[in-house]
C-alpha cells in the first residue's frame, strides 16, 4: 500500500483500538471483556511489531513473511477466544461455561490439526503455509460460531445491551472479512483491494467503541427490539 495511506490507516485503527481499552477501564469493563480487550491491545502490539520489521528487513524479507504470517495466526487465535468468552458471558447463568470451553479448545485443535494435514503435502514453505491456513479456517469457524451464538441470543432473549452489540458487530465484521477474501482473490490487480483488509479492520474497534460509550452495563434492550432483529 502506498505510505500515506497506509499510515492513516494503521494510525486510525491504533487509535481506536486503544481507545477502546482505555474506556473499558474507565467505564470499569475491563474485566469483565477482558478478551476482547486483549485481542485489541495484541492488535496494537502487532501493528508497531509489523512496522518496525518491514522497516528492518523490507517487504520481500523472509523476516517479514514469517512474522506477519504468524502474528496473523495470533491475532486469528486471540479473536477465536474472544468469540468463546462472549459464549460464556451468554451462556453463564445456565452454567454451561466449562463444556464451552471444552468444546473450544477441541474445535481450536481439529482446525489447527486440519490446516496441518491440509499443507502437510507440501514441504515448501510449510510454516508459513500452515499460519496462513489456520487463520482462514479460524475465520471461517469464527463466523459459524458468531451465527450460532446470535442464535442462542434471540432463543435466549438475551438482552444485555453491549453484549448484544459486541456480537453483532463479530458477526458483521467476519461477513466482511469472508466477503473480503473472495474480493481479494477476484479482484487482487485492482489497487483499491489491498485497502480493504487494513480499513475493515478498523470498523470492529470502532463499532465496540461506539457500543461501549453509548451504552451501560445495565442497559437491557426491550424484546421487542430483539423480535424485530431477528426478522
Amino acid at each position: 500500500m502506498p505510505g500515506l495511506v497506509a499510515a492513516i490507516i494503521l494510525y486510525l485503527g491504533t487509535a481506536l483500538e486503544l481507545s477502546f481499552v482505555v474506556c473499558s477501564l474507565v467505564r470499569r469493563s475491563f474485566l469483565r471483556y477482558f478478551f476482547l480487550n486483549l485481542y485489541l491491545l495484541l492488535t496494537v502490539l502487532t501493528s508497531f511489531g509489523r512496522h518496525f520489521v518491514l522497516a528492518s528487513y523490507g517487504w520481500d524479507s523472509d523476516q517479514y513473511r514469517y512474522f506477519y504470517f504468524y502474528t496473523d495466526a495470533l491475532l486469528t487465535v486471540a479473536l477465536y477466544i474472544a468469540v468463546i468468552s462472549l459464549f460464556s458471558l451468554v451462556f453463564g447463568e445456565l452454567r454451561f461455561t466449562k463444556y464451552v470451553r471444552f468444546g473450544a479448545v477441541v474445535l481450536l485443535l481439529a482446525t489447527a490439526c486440519f490446516s496441518y494435514a491440509v499443507v502437510a503435502q507440501s514441504a515448501e514453505r510449510l510454516s508459513t503455509s500452515f499460519a496462513y491456513e489456520l487463520s482462514q479456517n479460524l475465520y471461517f469457524v469464527g463466523l459459524v460460531l458468531t451465527y450460532i451464538l446470535w442464535g442462542a441470543v434471540m432463543k435466549l432473549r438475551e438482552t444485555r445491551t453491549r453484549l448484544v452489540h459486541f456480537i453483532l458487530s463479530l458477526g458483521l465484521y467476519f461477513s466482511a472479512y469472508a466477503a473480503g477474501y473472495a474480493l481479494v482473490n477476484l479482484g487482487s490487480k485492482y489497487s483499491f483491494v489491498s485497502y480493504f483488509a487494513p480499513a475493515l479492520a478498523c470498523l470492529l474497534p470502532l463499532s465496540w467503541l461506539i457500543t461501549i460509550l453509548r451504552y451501560d452495563e445495565d442497559s437491557h434492550l426491550a424484546t421487542a427490539q430483539l423480535v424485530a432483529v431477528q426478522r
